[in-house]
């Protein structure tokens, strides 16, 4: 019986506990997790909206593009002004920048000072409020002894809604915290502040950047903390900020790189996305405000509010006999008596239930124990509520951030100010807490700002200015890369002076013009089986082609890819041919045919002079290659004479065939017109159908040569990758070209192919780069020993980085593959450098043909030429732009001509089966 008193006695205390009362009265505003990831998903949803163009007009969340464009990085330096007008406390400060060693090593000092803004200020007219900041400015100045007649550049922080279209610029699209200065609602901000120091007079001022308050405090936090990517208030109003990826802001023009958006999120539910977590009481609040329908959010959430929220609700319950026993004195019905202040005091550790009771008594209240512990735990509630919200919209944020870096976890830091947040008790710990709840995968570190947004205006002012000297310097070193129409011309001319000079049997060329003994392009009569051997860089590929009787186009083909090592590469000419013939024997034993006696055609995309059509003496090694003994001796003869070493098969070697040739002939077979071939991959080359006349060391040698009554032209290798060898190019080869060049295996030649080729654009690029870093314009002046290492930057590198599909991240990622740990404006500028060395290439190689197609046409007497280029290589064919630039540089630069590009499916491999075809029909007749 005793036990069931007791049960009855404690179930009775239970029901009178206070706070279960309120939890009972205020259920709706006590949010669990599954709600709060309901509203994080919401506001996603709403940021989303408010970076499309098509839907930002109508967001709720605006979403402002800010025009910061990167954090500090620590080399920021200046003296700058300040003004900080957000709210009841306006100051001017003088902020100076000091540049440290290395990253956030530099100081800032301030000195400021406030002066008053009364309301009538604020919502008076705007020349006045201006006038007011303009005057108080001058007084700072003289207070403080700094020169008048000096240049000052200001950093200005607006922490009220703006639409900026530069850094310099914007808009004020609406009011907020009780402020309502008449005229400025859709008028420049920054313009307003220049009149008004204008008419003050005597100070030269140069506003540089209008900051949100929000924004400032990212950047504060930035300069001490790399990881600081977002900035969040939580004080009289509230807000947050974060660098997003520009390719995502479709307001602003670019895709390449970042800009911190204010997302002014205290507009979040005004189109309803909250409805359905709005109380009577926040109705209540909004109704009585000066801005009813507006800024939902904030008034959930912000400082300004809270307090207010706090009186309805207990005001409530008093009306409703739940609280003071049913009295209602008409101080707790008096708007404003109960403030955010009051709010934090009761909810302190130790005195929040006398700090309750002091208040409710300064009310004209007698509160009961109960009352004090239902009024401090309504307290508790209204603020966890703001708190929990707060979490809900920055773990949308950070969820954002973590999407777009593609990353299952993030580690990121939250700079944070606002009086909500440093002086509430309890706030902070709440928010913290329920942020890494929702979000357990991310590594969140909140930073207090410790000196205001007006620190990080002047850094933003600071950054800004170190960018553009960056940019200023970074398009100094890339300018010698950008060709002019002039220079392209120019060009084009020594390129058709090379092609000419080299036609001639007059001492040594540049250009070297090699007949390569091919007449004719195929007819589709070819048929049979033929073997193609191909050696055109560090790959030798073999190959069985099959051309079916009678049908043009149907062919089969049948290959395996070898690779030659380096001290092959680099070692003697009679290792490098036994290495080739091991190879042919394997392929032949892949394949089932090594008793077979089949005709070939061997590919040697190096500079041969051809004698006839299977005879190529070695001019010179290039790509790398620098095997002795044969330079000056017929490679076909080196192959045979290997071959006849392992004593394994037998090959009737047709013909010798450079890859330029091979890719042109191999398009002639699918097109008739193709009768220019381009290489554009590890090296660069064309050749073209010559007419004979043309081709004095042929007709200087006073011998019938095949073909020479019917057949009218010849195929001419040009071998133009030689173009500059004679100095004709030095007015375009940059320092960094010559580095290149010095440090070739082949020093003073192949100048052309050395600015063209992919065999140094990689390291061209990797000569800038380690230029800009020595000039701590790159990787914060770091010059590590990979950045050091020649040959590290490969060419494949360029297609990747210069996709338009990559996302700075990945360029990062690559970046980092290499050993090289870059910021997003690093990858901005590798990326810039990258475009700058190819599309030069692209350009030069563009010059080139529109020389060759144009002497083709003038050699025929037309005024137009219809054309087809057969094309092959890895950089035309995967690099994201060359090829258009070609293409349109050619355009530009031969307009009488409108020339097709037509990419080889099968390479230079299946044209030498054709030659070989053509030239053994011709054989056997």
């Amino acid at each position: 019986m005793l036990a069931v008193h007791l049960i009855s006695f404690f179930f009775s205390k239970l029901q009178e506990d206070p706070t279960k009362k309120v939890d009972r009265f205020l259920h709706a505003m006590r949010l669990h997790d599954d709600q709060l990831i309901d509203i994080s998903a919401r506001f996603q949803a709403e940021m989303k909206k408010g970076l499309s163009a098509e839907s930002s007009a109508a967001a709720a969340v605006k979403m402002l593009p800010t025009h910061v464009r990167s954090t500090p990085d620590g080399s920021e330096k200046g003296q700058f002004l300040a003004l900080d007008l957000g709210g009841s406390k306006f100051k001017v400060l003088q902020v100076k920048v000091r540049e440290g060693m290395g990253v956030r090593k530099g100081g800032v000092e301030m000195e400021e000072k406030i002066y008053p803004m009364s309301k009538e200020l604020f919502n008076g007219r705007a020349p006045e409020l201006f006038d007011h900041v303009s005057e108080s400015l001058k007084d700072f100045l003289h207070v403080k002894n700094i020169s008048l007649d000096k240049k000052h550049p200001l950093a200005f922080t607006f922490s009220f809604p703006c639409e900026q279209t530069r850094l310099d610029k914007g808009l004020l699209l609406s009011w907020s915290k009780n402020c309502r200065a008449r005229g400025l609602q859709g008028k420049d901000v920054v313009q307003a502040l220049r009149e008004a120091i204008d008419r003050t007079g005597g100070m030269d001022i140069e506003v540089l950047a209008m900051v949100n308050d929000t924004v400032a405090t990212m950047m504060t936090c930035g300069f001490d903390d790399q990881y600081c990517d977002v900035g969040l208030i939580i004080g009289t109003g509230t807000n947050a900020c974060y660098m997003e990826e520009l390719r995502h802001v479709d307001l602003v023009e670019g895709d390449e790189g970042r800009m911190c958006v204010n997302t002014e999120w205290g507009g979040f539910g005004d189109d309803g996305a909250l409805s359905d977590y709005i109380t009577e009481f926040d109705q209540d609040v909004d109704a009585t405000s000066i801005n009813p329908g507006k800024q939902i959010f904030e008034k959930m959430v912000s400082g300004m509010y809270l307090g207010e929220l706090v009186r309805l609700v207990v005001l409530k319950m008093a009306k409703l006999g739940q609280l003071f026993d049913g009295l209602v004195p008409d101080a707790l019905r008096t708007k404003g008596k109960i403030t955010t202040a009051h709010v934090a005091a009761m909810e302190e550790y130790k005195n929040g239930l006398k700090n309750t009771r002091d208040i409710l008594v300064e009310l004209g209240l007698n509160p009961s124990q109960d009352d004090c512990v239902a009024v401090q735990h309504v307290s508790t509630i209204v603020s966890f509520r703001s708190s929990n919200l707060v979490a809900a919209g920055l773990a949308a944020i950070l969820t954002r951030i973590k999407q777009n870096r593609h990353l299952r976890a993030l580690r990121i830091t939250v700079g944070v100010d606002g009086t909500m947040y440093k002086t509430h008790p309890q706030y902070a710990k709440r928010l913290h807490k329920v942020v890494r709840r929702l979000l357990p995968e991310c590594q969140v570190r909140f930073v207090l700002s410790d000196s205001g947004s007006s620190k990080g205006a002047a850094l933003v002012t600071a950054v800004a200015q170190r960018l553009a000297s960056r940019k200023r310097q970074v398009d100094e070193t890339l300018a010698p890369f950008k060709l002019s129409q002039e220079q392209l011309q120019l060009v084009k001319a020594t390129m058709r002076a090379g092609l000419e000079a080299g036609l001639k049997n007059k001492g040594p060329s540049a250009v070297k013009m090699l007949p390569s003994y091919v007449y004719h392009t195929p007819d589709g009569t070819e048929r049979g089986k033929y073997l193609a051997l191909d050696l055109g860089g560090t790959n030798f590929r073999a190959m069985l082609v099959k051309f079916k009787k009678g049908l043009q186009n149907n062919t089969r083909l049948y290959h395996k890819i070898y690779t030659v090592p380096l001290e092959i590469m680099q070692g003697t000419g009679e290792e490098l041919f036994d290495h080739l013939a091991q190879y042919v024997s394997d392929f032949l034993d892949y394949m089932g045919m090594k008793k077979a006696h089949l005709p070939a055609g061997f590919t040697f995309s190096f500079p041969c002079e051809q004698t006839a059509i299977d005879t190529g003496i070695l001019v010179s090694w290039t790509k790398g290659f620098k095997a002795t003994d044969c330079e000056g001796h017929d490679v076909v003869n080196l192959l045979r004479e290997a071959i006849k070493r392992r004593n394994e098969y037998d090959l009737d070697i047709v013909a010798v065939v450079n890859d330029t040739v091979g890719t042109m002939m191999s398009c002639a077979y699918e097109d008739p017109q193709c009768e220019v071939g381009l290489i554009a991959g590890t090296g660069s080359n064309a050749c073209y159908m010559e007419e004979l006349k043309n081709i004095e060391k042929i007709r200087q040698k006073k011998q019938k040569t095949e073909g020479d009554e019917e057949t009218p032209e010849m195929c001419i290798n040009t071998e133009w990758g030689g173009l500059g060898d004679d100095g004709s190019l030095d007015d375009i080869i940059t320092p960094f070209d010559a580095e290149v060049d010095h440090n070739s295996v082949n020093s003073g030649k192949q100048r052309f192919e050395k600015l063209t080729s992919g065999m140094y654009l990689g390291e061209i690029v990797r000569e800038v780069l380690l230029d800009l870093t020595r000039g701590g314009l790159l990787f914060r002046g770091r010059v590590t020993e990979t950045l050091k290492t020649p040959g590290i930057f490969q060419t494949k590198y360029l297609s990747q980085i210069e996709s338009d599909r990559l996302a700075l991240l990945q360029v990062r990622s690559i970046l980092q593959h290499l050993g090289l740990n870059s910021t997003c404006d690093d990858s901005i500028i590798v990326k810039e450098v990258c475009g700058a060395v190819s599309r030069r290439a692209a350009e030069l190689c563009g010059a080139g043909m529109a020389a060759v197609v144009d002497k083709i046409r003038e050699n025929r007497g037309l005024d137009h030429l219809n054309i087809t280029v057969g094309v092959d290589g890895a950089l035309y064919k995967l690099h994201p732009h060359f090829s258009g630039v070609l293409q349109e540089t050619t355009r530009v630069l031969a307009p009488q001509c409108n020339v097709t590009f037509l990419p080889s499916e099968e390479g230079s491999g299946k044209g030498a089966a054709l030659i070989t075809a053509v030239a053994r029909q011709k054989r056997d007749r």
